[in-house]
């Protein structure tokens, strides 16, 4: 901290030259997470920058905001609601804080139960696909719970139900389905699940729940393929999360969990508090948080309409598969994600076709295209599929028709130039990319400084 004051501009410019060097968000196609938001969302958020969102005395209307998300929500999923009309359901930082909190719940739940039979309550396992996001890896292990992954293969990259079923036991706490696989966009077969789940309760009496990872497809699937069954018309689905900041177009900051009732949300991880002024149930990691963030969800939610949920999600499925359409075509790749919108989110996932005389890979290819601003992923599969590299592409509300014919110029250029580049001189390219962590390491302690990750293997 310098010891003196400085003025305000000053500051601000000094930090606006730093963030200067940070990528573009409009190009980074790697996240899923909302990088527009209309001047009407941004001018509500910034009035409310200042609100501090648990102090519901204070602040009645913010949480009644939050109350009418959750129902709407809700219903969207075809939650059963209470006879006064409301549904069970939270609203959270993101989809990490909901995963957590609904592994809590399922944990909790199995334990009572087991506690009720007299049985022990040791060793509680999760099912789940090994294509999850890290936040199960980081739910299971903050919980003490064991991952029981079904594997990927080069014929399965996610979850596959009759493989997942072979895993349940009484230690079960629950079956993990994700709507919108983060290294594919697949939609995981929910019923098929669900089928399996009631036929082993009535087999063998084991009533293990499904939790639905929604966190992608939450806000896609009911708008462009509200056939699918995936959510609470399913009797094994307990519990579902949404992220509202990635296609439930809020910025960074909100996510959402709902339950199917009070019976899948234990009361004992409820916890009321009255030192803010009034009595106040509390189920959360944190506590303070901004308003913001809810408040634009409810902005996007009454702003759209199921309408205009509809015509954006169609939209942005029907730029997928011209991006899709036109890779495929250049011949050099292999599609790997879903054209059906009932199947996959509106993302391209593309590897490049086997060939013994390229000596490139996906990962050069992705560098540079970073090299012209686009930020591109390029990832191996879910652990024991790692022989698969892959690059990804999010299709966002802001991505245009226009911006697709743009990034296919720049993705046939990046190959074409690769084409040209002998193994030596890649190698070369290589070498320099790997050695970009020391540049930082010599730098002064007070520029930088560098801290030891333990990687998860997993993609974000």
């Amino acid at each position: 901290m310098p010891e003196d004051d400085m003025p305000p501009e000053a500051a601000y410019q000094f930090i606006k030259d730093e963030l200067a060097l940070d990528g573009n968000p409009v190009l980074n196609l790697a996240s899923f997470v909302t990088t527009y938001m209309e001047p009407h969302a941004e001018k509500l958020m910034a009035e409310n920058l200042s609100k501090n969102f648990i102090d519901a005395e204070e602040y009645p209307m913010t949480a009644e905001l939050q109350n009418r998300c959750v129902n709407m929500i809700a219903d969207l999923f075809h939650a059963p609601m209470s006879d006064g009309g409301s549904a069970i359901g939270v609203s959270t930082v993101g989809s990490s804080e909901a995963i957590i909190l609904s592994t809590l719940a399922m944990k909790r739940r199995w334990q009572l139960k087991r506690k009720e039979a007299g049985k022990s309550t040791e060793k509680p396992n999760l099912v789940m696909g090994a294509n999850v996001q890290v936040c199960w890896e980081k739910a299971v292990r903050y919980l003490d719970v064991e991952a029981r992954y079904v594997n990927c293969d080069s014929e399965h990259l996610y979850l596959t139900p009759e493989r997942a079923i072979e895993l349940v036991d009484e230690n079960t706490i629950g079956v993990v389905a994700i709507l919108g696989s983060t290294y594919t966009g697949h939609y995981e077969d929910v019923k098929a699940m669900d089928t399996l789940l009631q036929d082993l309760k009535k087999k063998s009496g084991l009533d293990v729940p499904m939790h639905v990872d929604a966190a992608s497809g939450g806000f896609v699937a009911p708008f462009v393929a509200p056939e699918l069954e995936w959510d609470f018309r399913l009797p094994s689905v307990a519990s579902i999360n949404v992220s509202g900041h990635k296609y439930g177009l809020v910025y960074a900051g909100v996510g959402w969990n709902i339950w199917r009732s009070k019976e899948f949300l234990p009361d004992d991880l409820v916890f009321h508090i009255n030192y803010l002024g009034s009595d106040q149930a509390s189920f959360t990691l944190n506590f303070s948080k901004g308003a913001s963030q809810v408040i634009a969800q409810y902005y996007v939610l009454i702003r759209l309409g199921k309408a205009g949920f509809q015509a954006i999600m169609e939209n942005l499925h029907a730029n997928s598969d011209y991006l899709s359409s036109q890779i495929e075509a250049t011949g050099w790749f292999d599609i790997l994600s879903a054209h059906d919108p009932a199947h996959g989110l509106p993302l391209v996932a593309f590897s490049l076709k086997k060939s013994s005389q390229r000596h490139f890979d996906e990962f050069d290819i992705a560098h540079v295209l970073r090299e012209r601003g686009w930020i591109v992923p390029a990832y191996t599969m879910a652990p024991k599929a790692e022989h698969i590299k892959l690059l990804r592409i999010v299709l966002r509300e802001d991505f245009s028709r226009n911006r697709c014919d743009l990034l296919i110029h720049d993705l046939k250029a990046s190959v074409e130039h690769l084409l040209k580049l002998d193994e030596a001189t890649l190698k070369h390219k290589r070498d320099i990319k790997a050695n970009w962590a020391t540049v930082f390491k010599s730098l002064p302690k007070k520029a930088v400084e560098a801290k030891p990750q333990q990687e998860s293997g997993r993609v974000c």
